[in-house]
């Protein structure tokens, strides 16, 4: 990937020289075959570079005269937006090649190339004051998402190999519906046509994708939308719980922000909370963080599981020597 995007960026670079280029002379500059040259000239093509070719004796390419790719139109908020986006996708990865972090960091080392000159030296400053800590997240291939994406648009059928939380590996036939980005994981809803049935796949264990050419007809959704329905199914062996909490929203919301949780202002000083933790464990420590008086309304083994935490927090605690 590393190689295909550094040739691209040379052959860019040559041919924005405005001048024409005979095709061996353009490949030995290159240092590339004349196939792979007709392949990345292709390429530019479809990136919606207008290179113009004249074949036979005499033949040449170059970019179409007085025809340039325009700037991005983004307003001062927009191109801020844009770079916070990509400093903060960047930072959720390794730099896998090929991944779309690295993808990210590319893109936020250039971004300014593309801008009006006006807009240039606020997102040069905006980078120069950015620091980003890394939160890493399992790898997803760049051209895995655009695959995917494409498959979508065209109602096509897609195959690929997915290895399970089990690490059982298995080939899977799917129509794919949507990709979906929940709590720092990218996530695949289809139609798995093998099991008859909706599934839902992570993308990071989803390797070899392929496009099979095969139409299918968009199935319902048996739900509001793809992450309702992503949620409802994560959500499905836990245990739902509801709190009423002695704290402003913007506290509980800073306290539960790595948490899928419904946050509603009750009035200034009272909030009520909606969640399904994965353990009552994590719903005690996040509540612990808060330093509030709360109410919790669940389940009786999730609310005997907390009377048994905090007489053994009582007890550690009891003074001994006292009376």
């Amino acid at each position: 990937m590393a190689d295909v995007t550094q040739r691209m960026l040379s052959l860019l670079s040559t041919l924005q020289t405005g001048r024409s280029f005979r095709g061996d002379e353009l490949a030995r500059r290159l240092g590339v075959s004349p196939r792979t040259l007709r392949r990345d000239v292709d390429r530019l093509r479809g990136y919606g570079y207008p290179v113009d070719t004249q074949p036979g004796p005499g033949g040449y390419y170059r970019l179409t005269a007085g025809r340039t790719m325009p700037p991005l139109v983004l307003d001062d908020d927009e191109a801020v937006a844009t770079l916070l986006a990509l400093a903060s996708l960047a930072a959720t990865g390794s730099a896998t090649p090929g991944g779309i972090d690295e993808a990210a960091t590319r893109a936020y080392g250039k971004l300014d190339q593309f801008l009006p000159a006006r807009l240039r030296p606020r997102v040069a400053a905006v980078r120069a004051s950015l620091e980003t800590s890394p939160h890493a997240t399992p790898p997803v291939p760049a051209e895995q998402f655009g695959l995917l994406a494409d498959a979508v648009a065209r109602h096509e059928v897609v195959t690929f190999t997915y290895t399970d939380a089990h690490a059982r590996r298995a080939r899977r036939r799917v129509e794919p519906y949507r990709q979906v980005h929940h709590l720092l994981r990218w996530y695949l809803l289809a139609w798995d046509t093998d099991r008859a049935d909706w599934r839902v796949f992570r993308l990071d264990r989803l390797t070899d994708a392929l496009r099979t050419g095969v139409p299918y007809v968009p199935r319902p959704l048996p739900a509001g939308s793809a992450l309702e329905y992503l949620r409802r199914g994560l959500d499905r062996a836990r245990q739902r719980v509801t709190l009423v909490v002695d704290a402003p929203a913007p506290r509980v919301r800073d306290a539960l922000r790595h948490d899928d949780a419904e946050i509603d202002a009750l009035d200034d000083r009272r909030t009520r909370v909606t969640l399904a933790p994965d353990a009552w464990q994590w719903l005690v420590l996040n509540l612990a963080f808060l330093d509030a008086d709360f109410r919790i309304s669940a389940p009786p083994a999730l609310t005997r599981a907390c009377h048994t935490f905090a007489h053994r927090l009582l007890a550690a605690t009891a003074d001994r020597d006292g009376p």
